[in-house]
């Protein structure tokens, strides 16, 4: 996915209210919206290097959105909102090679009445649901975790998988790891064990979980490689 504009180079001053970051540009602070509502653990330190985009609609309140942070050398896709169009991508280009030449790719599809997946792709008349976790925890300089709060929505997500598979349906869970350098993925037991013991479930019950890592520039983020994904 290519940014539609040239993004604006800033220093973090600090995130607040979840949805609102404070950001030096030169010799002015400006407000700008926070695209995600999790933790952000280990990205928020004081004069990490971000990227705005701005947006000059009169009806928005804020023209600013934080798009990049530079933290501990690697440029972080902090945009939750981003991470679908980055794996819609993927899918129509074939970057995602479990998943390649499908016949059909149907984002947002209705599994039951209280869930949602976010792709819906068929190939050879099996129909397969995708659901879609972006990454942006990493504790050691290769590899990624997930998730970087207790996520009681994670937990229903890979439990609804294993239903899908009952119904005939292949299920894949896909950890979109918008973090430069990375090489391995794990879950971060540590910070949700519920979503770890649930996650051994669903692979006992044949859930396909699949970790890429994007290529992230101040022009574009698209999928560039696929990780290993370490049980411990």
């Amino acid at each position: 996915m290519e940014f539609t504009k040239s993004l604006i180079k800033g220093k973090l001053i600090k995130r607040y209210k979840r949805f609102f970051t404070d950001v030096k540009l030169d010799n002015e602070v400006v407000v700008a919206h926070c695209p995600n509502t999790g933790s952000m653990k280990g990205l928020l330190d004081e004069n990490n290097e971000v990227y705005l985009s701005k947006n000059n609609d009169p009806k928005r309140k804020l023209k600013y959105g934080l798009e990049l942070i530079k933290a501990h050398k690697n440029l972080v896709g902090v945009n939750t909102h981003m991470a679908n169009k980055i794996v819609n991508h993927g899918l129509n280009n074939n970057l995602i090679k479990e998943l390649k030449n499908s016949d059909l790719i149907k984002p947002e599809v209705f599994f039951n009445k209280e869930t949602r997946f976010d792709f819906l792709v068929e190939k050879n008349k099996q129909k397969s649901f995708v659901e879609v976790k972006n990454v942006t925890l990493f504790r050691d300089k290769k590899t990624a975790e997930f998730p970087d709060a207790i996520t009681t929505r994670g937990s229903k997500h890979l439990l609804t998988l294993i239903d899908a598979i009952k119904k005939g349906y292949k299920s894949y869970l896909l950890y979109l790891v918008q973090i430069e350098n990375m090489e391995n993925f794990k879950i971060a037991k540590d910070i949700d064990s519920e979503y770890y013991k649930n996650y051994l479930i669903a692979i006992k019950a044949g859930v396909n979980f699949l970790a890429y890592r994007c290529k992230i520039t101040t022009k574009e983020i698209k999928i560039e490689k696929k990780l290993k994904i370490i049980n411990d």
